[in-house]
């Protein structure tokens, strides 16, 4: 008798109550289930159930077997239908919700050369200014930056992606280089307001120092793209990740601040409901934005890592 025939023998025996009720559900006798009950009992040296003239009930010994049966069945399920996803072909409805810039100039493309290699699913990508909430919302899927204190969701990284704090050689020239946290205060910040951080507080570490500073500055937006501008324009220092500054590190536009300082990172994720099993076309497009991530480093790492070598020099 194989084993998760007996564990799933016992779990009905034990939500049926009754001998008869079980042999009706398997097309047995009742003496047939009884002997089947027997059996067991006898190879495994205990009783489970104390029997009557019309029910049973589970011994102590029972109990724990229906325990660790009902545990042991849910995981073979839950492999089970994980394989078949896996195996599925996906199709369907795929909600996925993206910020405005970044969904337009990044997710965008990929989610075309998805829609070419998964023809049978439809992608609807929404961009907001804001994060929605998922669950509330019906989506399937995130693309955010930074990690997510939200219990109902789950999270697969796609891309390490570090803060900096950076200006143009303009702007230093003129106002000079700050050389501690502290100094940042006496400095023109470009303030990029982002759902719930604190307003103009930058935080900055460097081992086991942390020190908060209170910034102000005479520009502020929501919108990345606009403060990126101000700060090649030489209007004060700014907090963008390497993802934003590759290209202007590279060619020299932007310097960083502060480079033997770190500030917490940008780290990108994908999003989703919290469940056991995926379905298999949200599961295709995560795993289609992690290949995609992977496979296109971020140049600015290089040119972050040079001006932090040179200042520690």
């Amino acid at each position: 008798m194989e084993a998760t025939s007996e564990l799933a023998f016992f779990a009905l025996l034990a939500d049926k109550g009754s001998f008869t009720a079980t042999a009706r559900e398997l097309n047995l006798t009742p003496p047939a289930v009884s002997k089947r009950l027997a059996q067991m009992e006898q190879r495994l040296g205990v009783r489970l159930l104390n029997r009557s003239t019309r029910r049973v009930s589970l011994t102590d010994e029972g109990e724990l077997y229906l325990e660790h049966a009902h545990r042991i069945l849910a995981d073979i399920e839950e492999m089970e239908l994980s394989l078949g996803n896996r195996a599925a072909a996906p199709k369907g409805l795929l909600r996925v919700n993206a910020t405005l810039g970044f969904g337009r100039t990044t997710i965008a493309p990929i989610v075309s050369d998805f829609a070419r290699r998964h023809p049978e699913v439809e992608v609807q990508l929404q961009l907001t200014d804001a994060p929605l909430d998922l669950v509330a919302s019906g989506f399937d899927l995130g693309i955010r930056f930074g990690e997510l204190p939200d219990s109902r969701l789950a999270a697969r990284k796609l891309m390490s992606n570090r803060r900096f704090l950076c200006a143009s050689p303009a702007y230093l020239q003129t106002r000079g280089e700050p050389q501690t946290p502290a100094e940042l205060a006496a400095h023109a910040c470009i303030l990029h307001r982002q759902n719930d951080d604190a307003w103009g507080t930058w935080r900055l570490s460097r081992g086991r120092q942390t020190e908060t500073v209170k910034v102000r500055g005479t520009l502020a937006s929501n919108d990345g793209d606009v403060v990126l501008g101000w700060a090649l324009e030489g209007h004060g220092i700014l907090i963008r990740s390497e993802w934003d500054l590759a290209k202007y590190l590279e060619s020299g536009r932007l310097r960083v601040v502060l480079p033997d300082w770190t500030l917490p990172a940008a780290d990108l994720y994908a999003v989703y409901p919290a469940r056991r099993n995926l379905p298999a076309r949200v599961r295709a497009f995560v795993d289609f934005l992690s290949a995609a991530f992977a496979a296109e480093p971020l140049p600015a790492s290089s040119a972050a890592d040079r001006r932090v070598r040179r200042s520690q020099a």
